[in-house]
Formats: C-alpha cells, structure tokens, sequence
C-alpha cells in the first residue's frame, strides 16, 4: 500500500463525525463574521492538503465540493482512491436521481423476449397477460363432500368423482355422488353439500344436516341446501380474454401462479439490463483475514446480488487493481448496458476512472452528488446505449452510490415502475450534514424509523441489519421529523407486490 492510500484510509474513516462536524462550526462561523472563510480541509485532515468542505457564500450558497479522497473512497473493506481534490459543482441528491433515469430514458428499449415462467421471476411483462380461458374452466366443487340434485334425502351413487376426472354422469333429482374438492360437478347437480353437513342413514341414505344460519331456525340444522352451494361456476374469476394483469407488472411468484392457470407456458418480457462489475484496487484479498496491509474486497461479494435485486443480469465481475490500460480495455471492450466500478472516482495518483472516461471521450452525466456518504460517485454515457456508474470504494458509500445512480437507471431500463415514495417518523435525532443530504440505515419499528449505529461510510454492519435508508435532509431531523425512506431491493423486488 502506498503512503498516499495510507493517508487516504485515515481520511475517509470520520467522513462526518470529523470532517462534517468542523464544516458546521466552521460554516457557522464564517457566517457570522460575514467572510467566506475556509472549510475543514486541512485542520480536520491533518494537513493532508485535500480540498476543504464548502462554506456559504453571503448568500447562504455553498460554493461547492471537491473531489477530495475523503469524500468516500478507500477504507476499512473499502475501494479506490483520492487525493488532490479537483473542485467540481457537485449534483444534488434528488436531481442525481433524476438525471440517471433520464440518461436511461434516452436508451432505445429493448425488444421484449419470450421466457419460461420459471425464468421469468422478477422480470417485467411487456404485454398484457391476458387469460387463455375461463378461471375455473368448468364448475367445480369448492369442498370435499357429495354433488347433489334436487331436495334430499339422496340416493348415494357407487363411484365418486375425483379431481382430473373427465365429465361424469350426470346426476337426476334425488341423487348425489361422492366428490372431492376441485372435481368436475356433474351435470344437473345443484349444489355440493360439505362432508361435516352430511350423514348416512342406516338404509345408505344422504341427509343434509346444516348448521343454524345456513337457512333454517329448527335446533339440531336443516334438510335444505342452497342452489350453487360450494360450487365454483365456470368462469367466476376470469373468462377467456381478460386483461389480469397490465403491461409493466412485475412478476411475482403469484403473478407466475396466475400466468400458469390462465394457460401460459412462456412470457413476453422485458429483457434484464446486464451489467457488469469492474473491481478496482490492488490491496483487496478474496479470501481470508486482511494481512499486510491488504484488506478484503467487500464489494465483489456485494454487489451481484444486489443489483440482480436491482432486476440486472450481472454478466461478469472482473477484478483489475490499480490498472489504467485494463481499465480501459474492460470499459472499451464491455458489451453490457451498464458498467460499474467501484472505487477509482476521485482524483489521486491510481484513480483511473475519470482519466479514462476522457481518454475515450465519454459524456460525464453526473460528477459527485450531495449526499454523504457516496460523494464522490458519477454517472457517465460511454456509448450511445452504454453508461457507466462509478461507485465510490468505501462499503456503505457504494450502497449509497447503487441506490443514487444504479437504481434509477436499472429500474428504467427494466421497464420496473417507481416504488410509491413514502415516509415514516424518526424515532431518535440524527445528525445532518450542513450542506448534503446524508442516507442513514433504519430499522423499522411498528410506526418509527429507527436510526441504527455503524452508519460511517466504510462500515456495512448497520446497513446489515437495516430495512431502508432515511434521507436525511441538510442540517439534520430531530425525533418525530417525517422523513422519506428507500426500500432496500430485496423488500422493492416484488415478492410482496399487489396489483389490484
């Protein structure tokens, strides 16, 4: 490891507790003289010479952040680097949202591919799922007990009818037959009567026993069914031809339940947006303790199965360290709709990222966004249907960085609808950045967001045990606050979606 990256490590270790918290004093200060003034920069870093967090301008107007390593990159199970901060006008958070569903706007849209129902759990569907017959395709008994015709009592035929059965005999007044749930109802029967409301007498007759409230006052029951009692009419849920579920729904396991009783083999669907994984860093391990100054790659294992939460198809993860020409060879080489790296964003001597986005020309959609942790990520256009999001390297930055730019822009190109925004009140203060918006793991308890601990931008133990992130708007949000929460994907990814 090199002594800039050592310097970088200690940097990013109190991205806010230090470095957020000597801005607001400082800020707060400057302020009040009336003076621009300076921001943490080296008193906090040390001297470490990174560029300073902004201050207001008289008019209250940050003058801007910097692409300074201690904005998010390497750390404790972290990735990529810094340095000399390169001043920027970093993207606020919401705006940085839009801007990368808008980037996947601009994506022509896929052709929509046919798929088995068992490849189809968590895709889109791009055509209507429309029912290929009546739901039930014929009457059906809705419980195990006897087909009747007509008052009883009732003769008692031999043969029962089982479900799968084809079409049995039909039944005459007087008459009933053993049946089993989800069977075929004879023709002329008029009702099924329940297993627990019937009795045999000793000449093998059926009685009807019902119980009070089913149509008769007399203690002990009644002998009188009602017309079309438990049983399912052809087409009580659907007919043949309509629309169940709309263009755009997800499919959840329900909606693959659905697909296969209305006489689906294969859906048309919204192909998964496939990306793929560049892992940044010469002192990441993939397998035992850090030793030696090396640390473990905590994003390699990360990431896949989030984004496939996220609804891609993740078609490689390649490890490259600190190398420029490989990077370059991956970004020019990859096929993927999106590229992710992790790590590289800022501005230090092995951070390669943007250097080799302008070597190949790319559009930089997004440079830093005002958000802690995950400042310095970025969004760029590589190809005409090609972007990359450069997460920064530090564990739970990257997450903030997967839920800024990757989300918005996997959701799109996965043709997923935008979860429903929704907010919850906070159960304890927490602490705001003066100028950013930050995002704070919770936990949710019954009406209240729970703010958890280990919420530093190298640490993944709070969000491991969160169900969302609070945005946290500058300044902070006291006990009580409401405040907007992000679903983690593995509660957005439809397994408890409803559709109406």
């Amino acid at each position: 490891m090199t002594a800039a990256r050592g310097i970088r490590d200690s940097q990013d270790a109190d991205d806010f507790d230090v470095e957020e918290a000597l801005a607001l004093v400082k800020g707060d200060s400057a302020r009040a003289s009336g003076e621009p003034g300076s921001g943490a920069g080296a008193d906090a870093r040390g001297g470490s010479g990174t560029s300073s967090t902004p201050v207001p301008t008289p008019q209250g107007e940050p003058q801007g952040h910097a692409t300074d390593s201690g904005h998010g990159d390497r750390g404790a199970g972290s990735h990529g680097g810094g340095g000399h901060g390169v001043s920027h006008k970093a993207t606020p958070w919401p705006q940085a949202r839009a801007l990368a569903e808008r980037a996947a706007r601009s994506v022509p849209r896929p052709t929509p591919v046919s798929v088995t129902l068992e490849a189809s759990l968590g895709l889109v569907i791009a055509a209507p799922l429309t029912a290929l017959t009546d739901l039930p395709s014929f009457d059906t008994s809705a419980m195990d007990g006897w087909a009747v015709a007509g008052p009883g009592p009732w003769d008692v035929r031999e043969e029962g009818v089982l479900a799968g059965q084809a079409q049995p005999e039909a039944l005459t007044d007087g008459e009933a037959v053993r049946i089993a749930t989800g069977a075929r109802v004879p023709q002329d029967a008029t009702a099924v009567l329940r297993s627990e409301h019937g009795r045999i007498d000793d000449k093998g007759r059926l009685h009807a026993a019902l119980p009070q409230g089913s149509g008769s006052a007399r203690s002990g029951g009644t002998s009188s069914v009602v017309h079309g009692q438990d049983i399912r009419p052809r087409g009580q849920e659907c007919r043949s031809g309509d629309q169940l579920l709309p263009v755009g729904a997800l499919v959840t396991p329900a909606v693959l339940g659905l697909a296969a009783a209305a006489g689906y083999d294969t859906l048309a669907a919204v192909p998964r947006p496939r990306v793929e994984v560049l892992v940044l860093g010469d002192e990441l391990l993939t397998e035992g303790l850090p030793q030696e100054g090396l640390i473990r790659d905590a994003l390699g294992p990360m990431l896949p199965p989030w984004l496939r939460a996220l609804g891609a198809e993740v078609v490689a993860v390649r490890r490259l360290g600190d190398d420029a020409k490989a990077l370059h060879r991956a970004i020019t080489g990859s096929g993927a709709d999106l590229i992710i790296t992790t790590g590289g964003t800022a501005a230090g001597p092995v951070d390669h990222v943007h250097p080799t986005l302008r070597r190949i020309g790319a559009e930089l959609l997004v440079d830093g966004v005002k958000v802690r942790p995950g400042h310095p990520m970025l969004l760029a256009r590589t190809k005409e249907n090609q972007h990359l999001v450069g997460l920064p390297g530090n564990p739970l930055a990257a997450v903030s960085g997967l839920l800024t730019l990757a989300e918005p822009l996997l959701r799109v190109l996965a043709g997923r609808a935008a979860p429903e925004p929704y907010t919850l009140p906070l159960k304890d203060a927490v602490h705001g950045h003066p100028y950013d918006t930050r995002l704070v793991p919770v936990v949710l308890r019954g009406d209240r967001a729970v703010p958890l601990h280990y919420n530093g931008p190298a640490m993944l133990r709070g969000i491991a045990a969160a169900d969302a992130l609070a945005v946290v708007p500058p300044g902070g949000a006291r006990p009580g606050e409401e405040l907007e929460l992000l679903d983690l994907p593995w509660v957005m990814s439809g397994i408890g979606a409803c559709f109406t």
